[in-house]
């Protein structure tokens, strides 16, 4: 079991805390991290794109030309995929790109994803995550800390400190429940709450 140092905002050493090795200790394997931000991924796709097919160009009913006589290929509709202005064969239409992934590689890629950053020095644990709601006090704070990039994650919803990082694009507030591998992979470091770390450990271990 590893031992971590809580911290203030002013990066002193207030405490310490135990953290469950089977958590934030687990080998790194960069397949499974790969394939849970792809599942992570596909997931957020919107899949709205969508062409017009028959059903849907304005047009048809009257034949075109005659069938005989023209010189040209008989056609039944303006709608065809061969006029212009026609219909588009086997273009995109909307779909969810959603599929299944199993519960234990989510939660292995989020055991490896903590223990990266544990391993990287890049975990950082404070006592507190309280804020007045003001984006300048919020950003004032993190710059003391020392970082420009970075998860903040805390135990329980916390409304004020939503709001005030809200506007810092380079900052991501959860709960424990927004926990996820694609956000602690894409910003620099995390830093997590003592309070978030039994609840960080009931996640990963929630059947």
């Amino acid at each position: 079991m590893a031992t971590a140092n809580v911290l203030n905002w002013k990066k002193e050493k207030v405490g310490t805390v135990d953290l469950a090795a089977e958590i934030f200790e687990v080998e790194v394997k960069k397949e499974i991290l790969h394939e849970v931000v792809n599942w992570q991924l596909a997931c957020r796709r919107q899949g709205t794109a969508m062409v017009k097919t028959r059903s849907l160009v304005s047009g048809g009913g009257k034949k075109p030309f005659k069938q005989k006589g023209t010189g040209s290929a008989r056609q039944g509709s303006t709608r065809s995929p061969l006029m212009p202005g026609g219909a588009k064969l086997f273009g995109p239409v909307p779909r969810s790109y959603e599929y299944a992934l199993p519960k234990k590689v989510r939660k292995l890629g989020l055991k490896m994803a903590l223990s990266h950053l544990m391993k990287e020095g890049r975990l950082f644990v404070v006592d507190t995550m309280v804020s007045e709601g003001k984006t300048s006090e919020l950003a004032k704070r993190l710059e003391t800390f020392g970082l420009s990039k970075a998860v903040l994650i805390d135990g329980k919803v916390n409304e004020t400190m939503k709001r005030a990082s809200r506007n810092l694009p380079t900052y991501k507030f959860y709960a424990v429940d927004g926990l996820n591998v694609f956000d602690l992979l894409k910003y620099d470091a995390a830093v997590i709450t003592k309070d978030s770390v039994a609840k960080i450990v009931d996640r990963c271990q929630a059947e």
